[in-house]
């Protein structure tokens, strides 16, 4: 559909969703809806690699939630869909890279669907903030996964204080990858998602799976359930195809040709 808030198109095994919601880009409950089925869609799918997350002008990237359709009557607490506000940040199993290109402000509930993803590209012009605090309400997804991120005493900064801060900070933070001129963050952000789209699709997935489940867990318990092929990614990679083409490939001295089983 043209009039949809959410643009997709796929090349080289790589999917590129855009948001489009002029004038800001901000997600209502339906946008949020379409971006979850999108994402559900893109993990589903064995011949997609990699996505790249972007949105339609220069000036907004997501300033987060639509508060204009909110005081039409889209509950803050209401059916995000699958996957959570935006689709992304409680989508289950979604074990491929995602690559967030911020191209202008990046707020709120934005913030926190960049936060979702595993790399974050950004424009020179990106400029970044937490303002819920000053509408007396609270980033919830951000104030569980800033923490985890960057120090402490930074994510509470930004947190409470509510306080824009640049790429250049963001960059020191190491929230973000890297710095782009605003007419090379789409070509470089691509060039990304080619590299990653020509790796081992079954290391990525266990890559994930690894990160995630261990997050909570105590190092070595969470090197037994590795070890021990107690993860589904892992069990799969260690009995692959592909494993064994890393192999030949490296004794052979050749790039290996990943098939993904």
């Amino acid at each position: 559909m043209t009039d949809s808030p959410i643009k997709t198109r796929i090349e080289d095994q790589i999917l590129e969703v855009t948001i489009d919601r002029p004038k800001a880009n901000a997600v209502d409950l339906a946008t949020s809806k379409i971006m979850g089925e999108t994402f559900m869609a893109f993990r589903d799918n064995p011949e997609l690699r990699v996505a790249i997350l972007r949105a339609e002008g220069d000036k907004f990237f997501c300033p987060g939630w639509d508060l204009k359709a909110a005081a039409d009557g889209d509950a803050v607490d209401g059916d995000y869909g699958i996957g959570g506000f935006g689709g992304l940040q409680e989508l289950g199993n979604l074990n491929k890279p995602v690559i967030c290109a911020v191209n202008g402000i990046c707020c709120g509930g934005g913030l926190e669907i960049a936060l979702s993803c595993d790399l974050i590209m950004a424009s020179s012009t990106a400029t970044f903030a937490l303002p819920e605090i000053r509408s007396g309400t609270v980033a919830d997804a951000a104030s569980i996964k800033l923490p985890k991120r960057i120090p402490y005493h930074v994510a509470m900064d930004l947190l409470l204080t509510g306080r824009w801060f640049d790429v250049d900070e963001a960059m020191r933070w190491g929230l973000i990858k890297e710095i782009c001129q605003p007419d090379e963050l789409l070509d470089k952000s691509w060039e990304l998602a080619r590299l990653l789209a020509s790796g081992p699709p079954l290391v990525y997935a266990a890559i994930k799976e690894v990160v995630r489940e261990a997050e909570d867990m105590k190092f070595q318990d969470a090197l037994n359930r590795i070890s021990k092929r107690q993860l589904a990614t892992v069990d799969k990679l260690y009995g692959s195809e592909d494993q064994l083409e890393g192999a030949r490939a490296f004794s052979e001295k050749r790039d290996p040709v990943w098939k993904g089983r």
